[in-house]
């Protein structure tokens, strides 16, 4: 329900001011029916509906049913330290992060852990919902390439997709169908947000195993200014007998321009600064695979300016070593003529 029709409804009763209706028929058969970014408008429209609408209760209904991950207990706790609770965190995980702006400030420490709620649905019947605390302070997770693993090595999830038909029209439905939820909380600073893109912006399927990878992205300035870098979480998905397909891996990793994945510490760096000074608004589908396409066109660009680079450089020590040798074989001539 959105909030015209919360105001049809209150129309409907027989033209009476929202004062009028009870307290608890607004909130019990009303404001549980509505959506967040529903919810969040009924709270401006007067002080009566903001009161109701504040209530903690309603805003959990709506994170469960957004991300069914957030009942999990421990979640629950993290989620109740924020500062107002299970609304201040679907404001900030929902809509995803927008193209931030990087703060380039002095930053603060990382925080001494990052949790994962992740939720993946096809055709809107979920698939996978999932927590996972990510340690951020050992010398191995600082030093080492930055990646968050959320299935075990050998651990698969089956799932309700079946392909029947052409291998086009599979990839395709999954580009269509299968929706990404990847919010990361730093419970330090009471803070999250969702890191992963409306629909994907590529599926493949992978040329020596046939594994379909679906990859879902969001750009991200980095650490220098003018930098670029993505957080990119990636499906792997494999084929069963009789055609349906089982999740063998998802994954998070954050990389640079020239396809290097980032450090625990750079990655850290990164995602808080997102959290934080990241701008959320609704997306247009198909608007993060247009930005997406643009970074990697960007990346191409800086890949072939460094091989011109590169090429100009081989010419130089070409041509340097041509000349000393061309030197050191005039110096032997005048000597022994």
């Amino acid at each position: 329900m959105n909030f015209d029709s919360l105001e049809q409804n209150v129309e409907h009763l027989g033209g009476a001011a929202m004062s009028a209706v009870h307290p608890d028929i607004i909130q019990t058969h009303i404001l549980t029916r509505i959506d967040g970014p529903t919810l969040a408008s009924a709270g401006c429209a007067s002080s009566q509906l903001h009161s109701l609408s504040s209530s903690d209760g309603l805003w959990q209904r709506i994170c469960h049913r957004t991300w069914p991950s957030t009942a999990d207990p421990h979640l629950q706790r993290l989620i109740s330290a924020f500062p107002a609770g299970h609304r201040t965190f679907y404001s900030d995980a929902f809509p995803c992060l927008n193209h931030p702006t990087p703060s380039h400030n002095c930053r603060p420490p990382a925080s001494s852990a990052v949790v994962s709620a992740v939720d993946i649905r096809y055709h809107n019947k979920l698939i996978l919902s999932k927590i996972h605390e990510t340690e951020t302070e050992s010398g191995w997770f600082l030093c080492s390439p930055f990646r968050v693993d959320l299935l075990d090595p050998k651990e698969t999830v089956p799932s309700s997709i079946k392909f029947q038909s052409g291998e086009d029209t599979c990839l395709s439905d999954l580009e269509d169908n299968l929706t990404l939820s990847w919010i990361l909380i730093d419970p330090t600073r009471n803070r999250a947000a969702n890191f992963s893109s409306l629909r994907p912006v590529s599926v493949n399927r992978h040329w020596l195993t046939s594994d379909v990878q679906v990859r879902y992205a969001k750009v991200l300035p980095g650490e220098r200014r003018g930098e670029l870098v993505v957080c990119a979480a990636v499906i792997t998905c494999g084929r069963r007998e009789g055609g349906e397909l089982q999740l063998k891996e998802v994954s998070l990793h954050v990389e640079d321009m020239e396809g290097k994945n980032l450090s625990g510490r750079e990655s850290s760096l990164i995602l808080q600064d997102a959290m934080e000074n990241g701008e959320r608004r609704r997306e247009k589908i198909g608007e993060e695979q247009e930005r997406y396409a643009e970074y990697l066109k960007m990346k191409r660009e800086m890949a072939e300016r460094k091989q011109r680079r590169e090429r100009r450089l081989d010419m130089v020590c070409i041509a340097t070593g041509v000349t000393l040798f061309l030197v050191s074989m005039l110096v032997l001539l005048r000597r022994y003529s």
